[in-house]
């Protein structure tokens, strides 16, 4: 594992002490997977279809197709947890 993989991987569990669920974790490992060149096309001024579209794998009843999760996750926490994880990466490059 290179030390980028490494930093990238403690978003699963950050800010540390705060309270998660399996789904929170699991959003977060699965944003943590976005490819560098796609996370560079997100656009924050987007509507929550195109954010949707853009992602790609949004059921058609508006939730995240996750494994092992305990709650549906909507376009508005998807976007949120992915700018947390923008700002997360650009403060370590």
């Amino acid at each position: 594992m290179t030390e980028e993989d490494r930093d990238v991987s403690d978003f699963e569990n950050w800010p540390v002490g705060e309270p998660r669920d399996e789904t929170d974790i699991g959003l977060r490992a699965y944003i943590t997977r976005i490819p560098r060149d796609k996370l560079n096309q997100y656009d924050s001024t987007w509507s929550d279809d195109q954010v949707a579209e853009w992602d790609g794998n949004f059921k058609s009843d508006g939730g995240l197709m996750l494994v092992c999760c305990e709650r549906d996750v909507k376009v508005p926490e998807f976007r949120r947890v992915l700018e947390e994880f923008i700002r997360f990466i650009s403060v370590r490059e």
